[in-house]
């Protein structure tokens, strides 16, 4: 896999684009994703979105069909409303794609104006199949949004280095057609780590490559409050445990209550007297003061996702093109 900026000249190349998004109660978000879309640089007439909206229960659907008639981008709404899943969402929005490649994001995700031609440059190499953006911070204002920043949660990074193998998130992947065409799509019963099954299912039947584009951003908000942060770590530990099940990857080690004490104490003793000191002297932040007990209690939260899941045997089912 290749780190670099791909050098292309993209005025040259302009496959067909189709940019699927699933939404579950984005009324909220809407607003700032559609002007997001519009604002994209990649040739109009080159790309459709197909909003899928996942069975929501305020006017999400309403605002899409509304938002398709004022607008000099192509929208297409769709709907999924019998699998309460992101993945089932994007299958259908895949189905109803007529681009080369198709193109991923999420509601609560906010696209660079650059970010489709920075996402498809690297597709004019044909033996890349897999483009995986980069995800940065929005501005964030509590102790909880900062320090998620502070350690880049959401950076490809992480999951470019996963020691199983390399994967992109789908809030900004783009995948090419023919390799959905030969290994299926999404699982749609499968609630966390579907992005990382695509990719692994596309690079183990080594139909191509998987690139990464730096230049490709889209901006997410990190969570905000506990029981969100909380949330999202489950989730990442419910995702470890179904790519367990599938893949046979290595579940992660708890932290004991032993070594959580131990940490927690030193913390108290040793790390909080002396970043209050540089906070005081104005050389730290608040975000430091915290860095530890919030990383514990995401590790924790990680944990007990783990521990707790179980893959559902309807999670196993591919679907097909």
């Amino acid at each position: 896999m290749n780190h670099e900026p791909v050098e292309t000249t993209t005025n040259t190349f302009l496959p067909k684009v189709s940019v699927v998004i699933p939404i579950y109660n984005g009324e909220p978000d809407l607003p700032e994703l559609l002007c997001c879309l519009s604002a994209q640089t990649y040739p109009k007439h080159q790309v459709e979105y197909l909003l899928v909206d996942n069975n929501s229960g305020d006017r999400t659907f309403a605002l899409l069909q509304q938002g398709s008639e004022n607008t000099q981008i192509t929208i297409r709404p769709k709907s999924e409303n019998h699998i309460q899943s992101s993945y089932a969402a994007r299958n259908v929005g895949i189905r109803a794609a007529t681009g080369e490649i198709l193109a991923f994001t999420d509601a609560d995700c906010r696209p660079e104006p650059e970010w489709l031609n920075a996402l498809i440059a690297p597709f004019v190499n044909q033996d890349i199949v897999l483009v995986a953006g980069e995800i940065l911070a929005l501005p964030g204002k509590t102790l909880l949004e900062q320090h998620a920043e502070r350690q880049e949660t959401l950076s490809q990074k992480h999951t470019l280095a996963h020691p199983f193998c390399p994967y992109g998130q789908t809030a900004n992947l783009a995948i090419r057609r023919q390799a959905l065409q030969q290994v299926g799509l999404f699982r749609p019963y499968l609630t966390s780590g579907g992005d990382a099954d695509m990719c692994w299912r596309i690079l183990q039947q080594k139909i191509g490559r998987l690139e990464f584009a730096p230049n490709a951003i889209v901006k997410h908000r990190h969570r905000a409050t506990l029981k969100e942060l909380e949330s999202q770590w489950r989730r990442y530990g419910r995702s470890n445990r179904y790519l367990h099940e599938l893949h046979g990857v290595d579940l992660m080690r708890d932290i004991t209550l032993s070594e959580s004490f131990y940490l927690l104490g030193r913390w108290l003793l040793k790390e909080l007297p002396k970043d209050s000191v540089k906070a005081l002297a104005g050389k730290g932040s608040l975000v430091d003061l915290v860095s530890t007990p919030i990383g514990l209690y995401t590790a924790r939260a990680r944990a007990a996702g783990q521990t707790e899941a179980k893959l559902p045997e309807n999670a196993k089912i591919i679907e097909r093109l």
